[in-house]
């Protein structure tokens, strides 16, 4: 099989000086080409230590005869956005490092591919690059970052934030938190959207089996990198593509893997534009049906108990699968050329679980514990819950769906008859949160934050401020066309779609109004107007009187890449991805 890039070398004859002229050498202008695209760059913990990667990548592709090629288009991190108009860039991002992956491999095109990435756009914007240029490709995920003293970990920032606000705490022990949160490189060392889309792309079968979420510091994770790079020269020539490997049976083992591990409501935008570049469809319908009465197994944080670190110790995304074996496609192919089943038993013929366990046991001395690997993944008939992680909730509210994480969400709230507080930015909001002025039974509403409205940032600070206030926390609900972080609790409903600069019933809530959370039967609705109930009927009678007297809010973004995104971006519950259909519109 002649390889494309060799094609392209008598079709362009200035390709092979111009590469001459970058340090390649004469021999390496014949050998299979492949890209290594990564987010590498000085922007967060999470890309600052992946040209240690990138260069063992390197040398796998080397020693099995190929020739990379570093390329790169940096991420930008969620964390250091927060609480500012800097989140509103973070979902528009995913967007362009999937173009520039796109650009790159499509202008000087190339045999096969290497994606290198760590954190929440990141990771899924090489996913839907990947998608696009469709070359025989692997991915490599950047791993997680260590806890630090006391097992803290960087989601608990905004609960100690909101400690200091109140006066709960003193400024000393704020810093602290600051100066010990991040203690290496690596993904944030929870279960939030940065660790689930590197945990997804395994389940997918587009990474190397047990490579995903390694500590970021693990030697093992230079093996896996520099074996990715072999890999990818394999897949070059056998001609593997993307598409071969990803299905809607591999989609829906990252979706049953995904209610195993508690993972971030985010995913709901990502895979689903995942999907979309497969000519594949899945939607918040798809995780609703395949999360109930799937069971819930990891104690990790935010949900559970233990940092992220501690999911390679117990066996990572092969020991989930193995508990939840008998619902997974296990003839789903795989970037190894193997099928699922066969890269599972493999694994535990080659003693990886035992290695695992070494590290947990290394892990136990290191911080003064002794937890063992059903503490941190539990046995499928021991497990956490047994209705998934996530719920999509509709009614004439939220008529395409709005998501809730229910195993973050107290109990109490489940079902609840609550009084709207609608607020049109999140700094009112915020404002009102943190100074008392909200009360116990209030639906708090931030709307014209959804991809057409803001960008779609993340309601971080405010859902944090209300999960660590012992009384709000189990009392009120936050609704918003917005989303949260993957780290977030407490009892929040994202993506409500359609959203409120599109129109959406969110737009049309006003004080006073009832409204009807119930997380059993999937239901969001408004039930009564001005704190008094109503009949459907009356209700949407007042809502259209309300929609005839709607007047779209002036777009907040006039220039720029937040006015392309906020003008083609899907609804919420479709990916928000950029839909071009919308071009005039």
């Amino acid at each position: 099989m002649e390889l494309i890039s060799q094609k392209m070398r008598t079709l362009a004859p200035e390709m092979d000086p111009l590469r001459l002229g970058c340090g390649w050498k004469k021999e390496d202008l014949a050998k299979p080409q492949i890209i290594i695209e990564s987010t590498s760059g000085d922007s967060h913990p999470g890309s600052g230590h992946l040209p240690i990667l990138v260069e063992e990548v390197r040398k796998g592709v080397f020693d099995a005869g190929g020739f990379g090629a570093r390329y790169a288009c940096t991420d930008i991190c969620d964390g250091e956005s927060q609480g500012t108009d800097g989140i509103n860039f973070s979902l528009a991002s995913r967007e362009m490092i999937a173009n520039m992956i796109e650009i790159h491999a499509n202008a000087t095109p190339f045999d096969g591919g290497v994606y290198i990435s760590s954190c929440d756009k990141g990771m899924p914007g090489n996913l839907i690059g990947m998608a696009r240029v469709n070359i025989p490709s692997i991915v490599v995920t950047g791993g997680t970052m260590s806890a630090g003293p006391e097992l803290l970990t960087l989601e608990q920032l905004g609960m100690y934030s909101a400690q200091y606000e109140r006066g709960e705490i003193d400024e000393a022990r704020l810093n602290w938190a600051k100066e010990n949160a991040c203690p290496s490189c690596g993904a944030c060392s929870f279960i939030g959207t940065a660790s689930t889309m590197q945990i997804m792309a395994e389940a997918m079968g587009l990474s190397l089996p047990g490579s995903a979420l390694l500590p970021a510091t693990s030697p093992d994770l230079l093996k896996y990198a520099y074996r990715a790079g072999q890999r990818a020269v394999e897949l070059a020539k056998e001609g593997i593509r993307p598409s071969d490997i990803v299905t809607m049976d591999s989609l829906e083992n990252a979706i049953m893997v995904h209610a195993a591990i508690s993972g971030s409501t985010n995913t709901l935008l990502h895979l689903p534009a995942i999907a979309r570049e497969y000519g594949l469809t899945i939607d918040g319908d798809t995780f609703d049906r395949l999360h109930r009465g799937a069971h819930y197994l990891l104690n990790l944080r935010p949900a559970g108990q233990w940092p992220a670190e501690f999911f390679y110790y117990a066996g990572g995304v092969p020991a989930i699968m193995e508990e939840i074996r008998d619902v997974l496609h296990l003839d789903a192919k795989t970037v190894t050329g193997k099928t699922l089943g066969e890269n599972l038993d493999e694994l535990k013929a080659n003693g990886f679980y035992e290695g695992c366990a070494k590290w947990l046991e290394e892990a136990n001395k290191k911080y003064g514990i002794n937890i063992t690997k059903e503490d941190i993944i539990r046995p499928f008939d021991n497990a956490i819950g047994t209705d998934g992680s996530i719920a999509v909730l509709k009614g004439n509210l939220a008529p395409e769906g709005a998501v809730i994480k229910h195993t973050a969400c107290p109990r109490e709230m489940y079902t609840a008859l609550l009084y709207a507080r609608p607020f049109d930015s999140e700094e009112e909001c915020l404002d009102a949160v943190l100074h008392g002025r909200i009360n116990k039974g209030d639906a708090v509403f931030i709307r014209y934050e959804g991809p057409q409205g803001s960008g779609m940032p993340e309601m971080f600070y405010t859902s944090e401020a209300i999960s660590s206030d012992k009384e709000l926390g189990r009392s009120i609900a936050l609704i918003t066309d917005g989303r949260f972080s993957g780290a977030s609790t407490g009892p929040v409903i994202g993506h409500c779609s359609p959203e409120a600069q599109a129109g959406g019933p969110i737009a049309l809530v006003e004080e006073g109004d009832l409204i009807e959370l119930d997380v059993f039967a999937r239901k969001l609705n408004i039930v009564g107007i001005k704190g008094e109930k109503k009949t459907p009927e009356e209700v949407d009678a007042e809502l259209e009187k309300r929609r005839a007297a709607w007047v779209p809010k002036e777009r907040k973004y006039k220039s720029g890449v937040l006015r392309l995104f906020s003008e083609l971006a899907a609804s919420p519950m479709k990916g928000a991805y950029l839909d071009y259909s919308r071009f005039g519109k």
